[in-house]
Order: C-alpha cells, then structure tokens, then sequence
C-alpha cells in the first residue's frame, strides 16, 4: 500500500530530535487504546482532532480581554491561540523539540474557556461550589463534551500539558512553574506568556487606555516599545537561555528564561493587570458581562428544559451540566441568550 510505513518514516525522523525531547511512540497513551494512524504520529493525531472540534471553532467569537469589540482587529481568544502555537513552535524547532507536541497542546490550551475571557471564568467560578478553571474545563471539552460526549480520546503528554499551562500571576519561572512537565509543555506555557503580554499592550493601546510612553521604563529598555521587537527578544532569549543555561546541553533539562529579560516580563505582566486587566473588571461593560453569566445560570437551573439534548445525557449534577453549557457559549450567543431572557436589562452590544 501506498502509505505502507510512512507514520514510521515520521517516528524515526523524530530520533534526530534533542536526546530531552519527547518522542511520540513513547506517548504513555491514551485513555482508550487505539491502534496507530498509518500516516500521522500520536501527537499529530491529537492536534488534527483538537483542530476539528467545535469548541476551537467557537474560539473566534470569545473574548481575550475586550468584551464583544467592536473593531476587526482585537485578538480574540482564537487569534491568541494560533499565536501560541506559532511561538512555541519558533522555540521547540530552535531548541530540537517536538514541534508536533507543543502545537497540539498550544492548540487545545484555551478550549474550556468561558465567554468573556477570565470575566466569564471568575463569575462561574463564584456560582460553582468547586470553583471553575479555564484548565480543568479544557480537559472536560477534550475527555467528555467533545465528540457526541465521547471526547477526543488524546495523549498523556498533550493532555498534561494543557491542564498546566495557566500560571495565573506565579512568578515567572518561579517553583509554580516547575511541574514536572515535557519541555514541549514548559515551551507552550512560556509561549501562553509572551503572546498575551504582547498583544495585550497592543489591544490596550489601540483602545486608548495605554500609549507607548506608558509602559514601564525598565522593561522598555529591556524588550522594546513595538511588538515586533518584544516577541523576537522574549524568543530568542529563551532559547539562548534554554540551550545552554537550563539543561539542554548538561544538567537537568528545564526550558528558562536569563534574569534580566525574565524580570522585563515579570514587570510587564504586573503593569497590565495593573493598567488594564484589574481596571477593566470594574468597568459597566465588564460588570453586565459578568451579571450575564449569573443570569443564565440561574435561568438555567430553573429551566433545565433549555439545555441541549446533549447534556441531558450527562451524569453529572445540574449546576455542572448548567456551567459546561455556559463555558462553551460565545461572547455574542451569551448576549443574545442573556438578551432574550431579560430584555428590560442593557446588555452590551455584540459586535457582528
């Protein structure tokens, strides 16, 4: 047969790779055994699933930091996510690292978060007893909601990697980063880092709320005041640093960051939810969002009728079946939604 050996053609190139890459046929597995693809290895698989869901589609309708913008050129969660990737493939094929593995848990990484950004993820996580993470969720869609209630069925490594990829505000590269992880994951969630501190300053400014003389003097002089020059000195920093500080080349492998440009980022990071994440929670637009999400939830626990068939199906409480359901919307179907249960309200207005 034509496509006799090629999934071992690809598994034998992945040997030339560095000696502390992760190598697919070494996958400790998935959940449900499957047998191999004849064409792709087990990571390649894992992102072509995770490409082909719903949830990925409805990324392009969900906030990163702008509720519902009105302007083309806001990134939103999708946007954020291909960025990701792209990052942390620059640094995985610099470094000698498994490419394939880092862009499926790039790709997936996001894909339990709610609408509205982390607006949506703080209310849900007030409404739930156990409290919400965008993470967590993330392994739900992949393991239960995805697929008919099948879920993707995909790899240790990718699955792990997605469920630490968030650091919240942890110290950059502080012990909080140090889960034993792949380097392909240690690499995805750095990239996580850099694409939002970058593209963030970028949205904030072209909102108005920031100029470029506002950024931090140090962390200027550090990075760079454009975006172009921030994202090459935060990569190539930490492959500098990675290859031959951190372990590729002896000791203990870890993927790092030297001082001096960790701290830059650090100090960016602090501005942003100084200047613009933590201001913009106490804004109207912010607050309706967040009221949004409270009134579907409760309009949904007393009309479980309303959710989808699917859910119906699921052994799981009701506020948890209420709360996937709410986590999958986008900014404008939880508008829309929230529009129609309470009309008297304003709700902001959905960009269309």
């Amino acid at each position: 047969m034509p496509h006799r050996g090629i999934r071992e053609r690809l598994e034998a190139r992945e040997e030339s790779l560095s000696p502390h890459a992760t190598r697919s046929r070494l996958s400790r597995g998935r959940i449900r055994p499957e047998a191999p693809h004849p064409l792709r290895t087990e990571f390649q698989r894992d992102r072509d699933r995770i490409v082909h869901t719903n949830a990925f589609r409805r990324l392009k309708h969900k906030t990163q930091v702008f509720v519902a913008p009105l302007g083309d050129h806001y990134v939103t969660r999708l946007t954020h996510t291909l960025e990701v990737s792209l990052i942390a493939r620059t640094i995985c094929r610099a470094l000698n690292l498994n490419e394939d593995l880092a862009e499926a848990i790039s790709l997936g990484h996001d894909l339990g978060h709610t609408p509205f950004g982390h607006i949506g993820e703080e209310a849900l996580g007030q409404l739930l007893p156990q409290g919400f993470s965008h993470n967590e969720q993330s392994l739900r869609v992949i393991d239960m909601l995805e697929n008919d209630g099948k879920g993707l069925n995909l790899t240790f490594e990718v699955r792990e990697g997605i469920r630490h990829h968030s650091k919240d505000r942890a110290e950059v590269l502080g012990e909080e980063w140090g889960h034993r992880s792949t380097l392909e994951a240690q690499v995805v969630k750095l990239a996580d880092l850099f694409a939002y501190i970058n593209h963030d300053v970028s949205d904030a400014i072209r909102a108005g709320l920031l100029a470029e003389s506002d950024l931090p003097p140090a962390s200027a002089r550090v990075l760079g005041t454009t975006p172009s020059r921030r994202i090459n000195i935060l990569i190539s920093d930490t492959v500098e640093a990675s290859w031959t500080a951190t372990g590729l080349v002896h000791g203990t492998p870890r993927i790092g960051m030297s001082p001096r440009v960790r701290r830059a980022a650090g100090e960016l990071r602090d501005f942003l939810f100084e200047r613009v994440y933590t201001p913009r929670s106490a804004l109207d637009e912010t607050q309706r969002a967040q009221e949004a999400v409270r009134l579907l939830f409760r309009f949904l626990l007393d009309h479980p009728e309303q959710l989808p068939p699917e859910y119906h199906l699921m052994e799981e409480p009701q506020e948890r079946k209420v709360a996937d359901f709410i986590a999958g919307m986008t900014d404008h179907y939880a508008l829309r939604l929230a529009r129609e249960v309470e009309p008297s309200r304003i709700w902001p207005l959905p960009a269309l």
